[in-house]
C-alpha cells in the first residue's frame, strides 16, 4: 500500500501543467537528438544543465530524465531508416533494422521498436517503484566506509564492462579522479594543483569538462566523417504491426526487457551494454542464427527493449545510494548539486516528492514518447537530410554560451575547448571519456568518505575489512578487477563486442 500511495503522491507531481510541459520538452528534445547523429544524449544534457538554473528542482530533473531516455527512442530511428546511430545503444539496431527498411518493413521495424520501448520503460519504472524503499532502507545502514568502498566497486565495474582496454579504462579512471582534486583541500582549503592559476582556484567545473569531453571533441570527431546517408527512400508505411511480427518479436521484448533491467543497475553498465547483450543472447538461443543481420525483427525487439530498460533503471543506485552508474547519471548528479539536492538515501526520506515525481514522470514520458514516435517519423527523415556541416556551428555556439553562462568567464570556454582538444586525442587513442568523467564526479565523494573514515578509525585502515558490508564490497571489487585483467577473460569480452 505504501508504493501505491507514493505513487498517487508521484502522479499528482507529474501531472502539474508545468511538469507535464517539462516532460514534453524532455522528450521531444530527446528524441531530436537522437534522431540526429553525432549530438549524443550527453553533450546535449551538458548543454542544458545551465537553462535548469531557473527551474523548479523537479521540474529540471524531469526534463533531463526525458533527455535520456527519449534518446533511446530517436536513436532507433536512424537506426532503421539510415542505418546510422543517433545513440550508442542503438548500435546494434542498425543490423536487422536497416535490413528490414531496405526490404520495405521500416514501418514493422519502427513500430516495434517503439512497442519495446514502451513495455521495457514501464516495467522499468515499476522496478524503481518496488526497489526504491528496500535499497533506501539499506543505503541508510551505511557509514562512511560502506560508501568508499561502494564506489570503488561502483569504479570497478566501470572498467570491467568498459569496451576495449582494460588499462586505457583504468588510465581514465584515474585521470578523472585527479581532476577531481584540483582545486582546493576539502578539509583545510588548501591549494593544491591548481598551479597558482586563479581560474582554477575553485576546480574545474562539471560542465566545463563535461561540455568540453562530450560535447566540442564529439564535433571534432563527426565533422571527420565522410560517410553517406545511405536515408531509405520509399515512403514509410504499414507503421502497426501484423500479428505475426507481435508474436515474433515478444519473447525477445520480455528477454530484453529483463536483461536491459539489470544491466541498468550495475555501475559502468547501461544501455550500450543492455543493447549488445540482449542481441547476442537472442542470436545465440534462435533456432536459426542466420537470420539475424538479415532483417531479422527479434534483432530490433531485443536491443531496443534492453536499451531503454537499462536507461531507466540507472536511475535506482542514483536516486537510492547517490551512486551514478554511467556518465549521463553522472551528469544528473550535478544537475541536482546545482540545484542543492545530496543525491542518496535522503532524497527519498526527505525529498520524497522529488524521488516519486521522477518515477511517475518516467511513466508519462514513455507513453508521450510512444503517441508522438510514430506520427513524427516523416520529420525525422526530412532533418536527416540537413547535412552536419550545417548543424556544428550552431551546436558549438550553444555550447559555448553554455559554458560561459555557469560563471560568465570566459576562462571556463577556453578550459572547455583545450578538454575538446583532449577528449578528441582521446577519441582517436580508443580511450574512453565516460570512465574519466564517472571518477571526476566520484571523486570528492570517494575522498570525504575515505577521510571520514579514517577520522571515526582514528587512522586503522583496515577498518575496510573489519565492517562485513564494507568487506564484501571490496571483496567483489577485487575479484572483478583480477578477472578483468586477465587475458582469457578479456579475449571473451572483446568477442562479445564483436559477435
Amino acid at each position: 500500500m505504501d508504493i501505491l500511495s507514493n505513487l498517487y503522491m508521484g502522479f499528482g507531481v507529474a501531472f502539474t501543467p508545468i511538469n507535464i510541459g517539462l516532460c514534453l520538452i524532455g522528450v521531444m528534445v530527446g528524441t531530436l537528438i537522437g534522431v540526429l547523429p553525432g549530438i549524443g544524449s550527453i553533450a546535449t544534457i551538458a548543454m542544458l544543465l545551465p537553462i535548469t538554473f531557473g527551474l523548479h528542482p523537479v521540474g529540471a530533473l524531469i526534463m533531463l530524465a526525458g533527455i535520456y531516455y527519449g534518446a533511446q527512442y530517436g536513436g532507433s530511428t536512424t537506426s532503421i531508416l539510415v542505418n546510422i546511430p543517433g545513440e550508442a545503444g542503438s548500435v546494434v539496431t542498425t543490423l536487422d533494422g536497416h535490413q528490414m527498411a531496405r526490404q520495405g518493413r521500416a514501418g514493422a521495424a519502427l513500430a516495434i521498436a517503439a512497442i519495446g520501448s514502451f513495455f521495457a520503460g514501464s516495467i522499468a519504472t515499476v522496478l524503481i517503484a518496488a526497489l526504491g524503499g528496500p535499497l533506501t532502507s539499506l543505503a541508510l545502514q551505511f557509514g562512511p566506509a560502506e560508501y568508499f568502498s561502494l564506489m570503488v566497486l561502483g569504479l570497478v565495474f566501470a572498467v570491467v564492462l568498459a569496451k576495449g582496454s582494460v588499462v586505457k579504462a583504468l588510465a581514465m579512471i584515474v585521470a578523472g579522479l585527479l581532476l577531481s582534486m584540483v582545486g582546493s583541500d576539502i578539509e583545510t582549503g588548501q591549494s593544491r594543483m591548481s598551479f597558482d592559476l586563479p581560474e582554477l582556484a575553485d576546480g574545474i567545473g562539471f560542465v566545463t569538462l563535461a561540455m568540453g569531453m562530450f560535447g566540442f571533441a564529439e564535433i571534432l570527431r563527426n565533422l571527420e566523417q565522410t560517410h553517406s546517408r545511405d536515408i531509405v527512400q520509399a515512403k514509410v508505411t504499414g507503421l502497426m504491426p501484423t500479428k505475426a511480427d507481435l508474436w515474433a518479436a515478444a519473447p525477445a521484448i520480455g528477454r530484453g526487457t529483463l536483461l536491459g533491467s539489470i544491466l541498468g543497475i550495475l555501475p559502468g553498465g547501461g544501455a550500450v551494454i543492455a543493447s549488445f547483450a540482449a542481441y547476442t543472447v537472442e542470436k545465440r538461443i534462435a533456432k536459426d542464427p542466420s537470420r539475424f543481420g538479415r532483417g531479422a525483427i527479434e534483432g530490433v525487439a531485443a536491443p531496443e527493449s534492453a536499451n531503454n530498460a537499462a536507461a531507466q533503471t540507472s536511475f535506482i543506485p542514483l536516486l537510492t545510494l547517490g551512486i551514478p552508474p554511467n556518465a549521463v547519471m553522472a551528469l544528473m548528479v550535478g544537475a541536482m548539486t546545482i540545484h542543492g539536492i545530496v543525491p542518496g538515501p535522503q532524497v527519498m526520506t526527505k525529498q520524497p516528492e522529488l524521488f516519486w515525481g521522477m518515477i511517475a514522470s518516467m511513466w508519462l514520458g514513455n507513453l508521450m514518447l510512444l503517441i508522438i514516435n510514430l506520427p513524427l517519423i516523416g520529420l525525422w527523415v526530412r532533418l536527416l537530410r540537413v547535412p552536419y556541416r550545417l548543424l556544428y556551428p550552431s551546436i558549438l555556439v550553444f555550447c559555448a554560451i553554455g559554458v560561459y553562462s555557469i560563471n560568465n568567464a570566459p576562462a571556463d570556454v577556453i578550459i572547455a575547448g583545450l578538454f575538446g582538444l583532449v577528449g578528441y586525442w582521446l577519441i582517436k587513442h580508443d580511450f574512453e571519456p565516460a570512465p574519466m568523467l564517472l571518477g571526476f564526479v566520484l571523486g570528492p565523494l570517494m575522498e570525504e568518505n575515505l577521510r571520514r573514515a579514517m577520522l571515526i578509525a582514528r587512522g586503522d585502515a583496515t577498518t575496510f575489512l573489519t565492517r562485513p558490508i564494507s568487506a564484501g564490497l571490496i571483496f567483489v571489487a577485487s575479484i572483478l578487477l583480477v578477472l578483468a585483467v586477465l587475458p582469457m577473460f578479456r579475449k571473451k569480452r572483446e568477442v562479445v563486442f564483436t559477435e
